[in-house]
């Protein structure tokens, strides 16, 4: 009985680990387009971009450092439009 509540733990870990991951492509900063580096630089002045990726919907997740060292992204359309911030 002990390990029937064991293995059903672990099928309910497994399933729910199967999240949606939304990062698909590893974009180089400079291929990211303009607009959407423009926007995300005004949104977040501070902030040293250094990684970006294309997700499935088109956007872009573009994510870098502020000065005191805080891990800061955004999520950009391809027009420069703010879609997330975190």
């Amino acid at each position: 009985m002990r390990w029937l509540k064991v293995i059903a733990v672990l099928v309910i870990t497994i399933a729910g680990c199967g999240g949606k991951i939304e990062k698909t492509e590893i974009v180089p900063l400079d291929k990211v387009p303009a607009a959407a580096m423009d926007a995300a630089k005004t949104k977040l002045p501070d902030v040293k971009f250094d990684t970006a990726w294309k997700t499935k919907n088109g956007n872009y997740e573009i994510r870098g450092k502020s000065a005191e060292g805080k891990v800061r992204d955004l999520q950009v359309t391809e027009a420069g439009k703010v879609v997330e911030v975190d």
